[in-house]
């Protein structure tokens, strides 16, 4: 027979959550800041090495 599982809930609260989303919405702007200029900047190179 299966064992019977508890499982214990704790309040969240809205500061939390937002805290947290703001951390991932920074590293979200971060990382494509980060990757549209490395793209531009490999485009750039392109152009001038191979243009």
């Amino acid at each position: 027979m299966a064992e019977q599982q508890s499982y214990e809930f704790v309040e969240v609260k809205a500061a939390d959550i937002m805290a947290e989303r703001s951390r991932l919405w920074e590293g979200f702007t971060r990382l494509v800041t980060w990757s549209t200029a490395l793209i531009a900047i490999s485009l750039v190179l392109i152009y001038v090495l191979w243009g």
